[in-house]
C-alpha cells in the first residue's frame, strides 16, 4: 500500500504523520513518501531593476533547503512512531495542491494523508491545498484536522 504524506512543515502536517502511522504502520506492505512541495520564485527580468540571477538562485536554493528540512522532520516524526517503516522524501517545486496530485497519479498511490489548518470559509475562499488535493486526488484522501501546537 503506497501512502502519501503531504507536508508543509506545520504541527498540522506532523500530526497527519502521526495519524498515518497509526493507521496504515502495521500494515507490512506500507510505503509512505513524505512530499514537500515549494512553490517556484517568479522572476523579472524584463525590468531595469531586476534583482541578479544570483539573487534568484539563492531564494530558490533556499524555498529547497527549507522543504527538504520540513520533509526530514515529518520522516522523523513517522520513524519515531512506526520505526520499521518504508519511508522516501519527495521535495519538488510547483503548485503544491497539484504536484502532489500529479506525483499520486505517477507512482499508483493508495491514499494521501494531509493535515488541515481549518481556517473555514476565507481558507477555503481564499485557497486550500487539502481542498484542492481531495477534489482532485485519482485516490482516498484523508484530511487530519488537529489543534495547533506551539503555531498561531
Amino acid at each position: 500500500m503506497k501512502i502519501i504524506i503531504a507536508t508543509d512543515g506545520s504541527s498540522f502536517s506532523l500530526a497527519a504523520a502521526r495519524e498515518a502511522c497509526g493507521l496504515f504502520g502495521h500494515m507490512e506492505d506500507a510505503e509512505f513518501s513524505v512530499v514537500c512541495v515549494y512553490e517556484d520564485i517568479p522572476i523579472a527580468a524584463t525590468e531595469p531593476f531586476a534583482l541578479p540571477p544570483e539573487y534568484y538562485e539563492e531564494m530558490i536554493d533556499a524555498a529547497r533547503n527549507q522543504a527538504q528540512h520540513f520533509a526530514e522532520q515529518t520522516a522523523d516524526e513517522l520513524r519515531s512512531g512506526c520505526p520499521e517503516a518504508k519511508i522516501a522524501i519527495e521535495v519538488m517545486s510547483g503548485k503544491p495542491a497539484t504536484a502532489v496530485v500529479e506525483f499520486a497519479e505517477r507512482i499508483g498511490a493508495d491514499n494521501i494523508v494531509v493535515g488541515s489548518h481549518g481556517r473555514g470559509f476565507w481558507g477555503r475562499l481564499l485557497g486550500s491545498v487539502s481542498n484542492s488535493v481531495v477534489n482532485h486526488a485519482p485516490c482516498s484522501v484523508l484530511v487530519v484536522r488537529s489543534e495547533p501546537v506551539g503555531e498561531q
